[in-house]
């Protein structure tokens, strides 16, 4: 990733993901190209065209607070987009990180899922690696294959189609979320790598060119399970302290739901309670028990 180009390749998607309707102005003769012209974003931020061309060329880096402020106006960006934004024009310090990390998941938060037995219940790290999850996440995501990441078993896997029922949110969700947790750091080795992968989807590409940023939030998620049929899960995505970039995902269902009784016959094919610690993940392919 050339992190050069990092914000200008930002404000090119927003401009072009911006309709001429959406800031007001009325459209004078044929448009051959979609979105907003550089000059119309120009006027209405209030800065020159040429100084606009250079943001989105790459060749300035360091616009005002003022400018982006201005531009976050423009694009209508939400608070998410707009602090990623913010973020691309001033980057964090960095720090450097080996090619193929494993992350760790501490024996606190694996002595959780080993007593969380009636939900499924599992640790994501910034590029939605499923690290560690107990046994009843376990049978949620039995025999899908890419069940190590969730992006890639959304995008890499063909059946993953039929797991999520509603995939198009879904499929926007994922990669709007790994843009606000990683496409910030160019210098990460592992995220390019990663998306290298996931382009050999086409339909990745198209919504990571879109540059959406959609932070983790509790939102409703539809499942079609092999053997326990369809269910719809609230989640909770909560952040953990201790490890950066670490969040805990926890499903539940509507009590007294048709969900609910399906979540039950995951319980009853996990062997609920729990007697084995959870899995823990590392790399591609999933580990044995501890």
């Amino acid at each position: 990733m050339d992190s050069n180009r990092l914000l200008g390749d930002f404000l090119r998607a927003r401009r072009e993901a911006t309709g001429i309707e959406d800031v007001g102005l009325i459209a004078g003769g044929r448009r051959r190209t979609p979105g907003l012209r550089r000059e119309e974003v120009a006027m209405l931020a209030g800065v020159s065209i040429d100084y606009y061309i250079r943001l989105e060329q790459g060749r300035e880096r360091r616009p005002s607070e003022q400018v982006l402020n201005a531009l976050a106006r423009v694009f209508s960006l939400d608070a998410a987009a707009a602090e990623h934004m913010h973020e691309l024009a001033r980057p964090r310090p960095r720090h450097q990180q080996p090619a193929h990390r494993r992350e760790q998941v501490s024996p606190a938060l694996l002595r959780f899922l080993d007593k969380w037995d009636h939900t499924p219940a599992f640790i994501l790290d910034r590029y939605l690696d499923m690290l560690a999850r107990n046994k009843m996440a376990d049978v949620l995501y039995e025999g899908l294959h890419h069940n190590d990441n969730i992006l890639r078993l959304t995008f890499l896997n063909p059946d993953s189609a039929g797991f999520y029922l509603d995939w198009q949110e879904t499929a926007y969700s994922k990669v709007g979320q790994l843009r606000a947790s990683a496409g910030t750091d160019p210098d990460d080795p592992y995220l390019p790598e990663l998306i290298e992968e996931l382009s050999q989807s086409e339909e990745f590409r198209r919504i990571w060119a879109r540059h959406d940023v959609l932070p983790r939030t509790n939102e409703m998620k539809r499942f079609r399970h092999a053997i326990a049929g369809e269910m719809t899960l609230s989640y909770e995505s909560l952040t953990v302290n201790s490890a950066p970039g670490q969040q805990l995902v926890i499903f539940q269902a509507e009590p007294g739901s048709a969900s609910e009784r399906a979540m039950a016959m995951l319980g009853e094919m996990a062997g609920s309670p729990l007697t084995g610690p959870p899995r823990v993940l590392t790399g591609a392919q999933p580990q044995s028990y501890w």
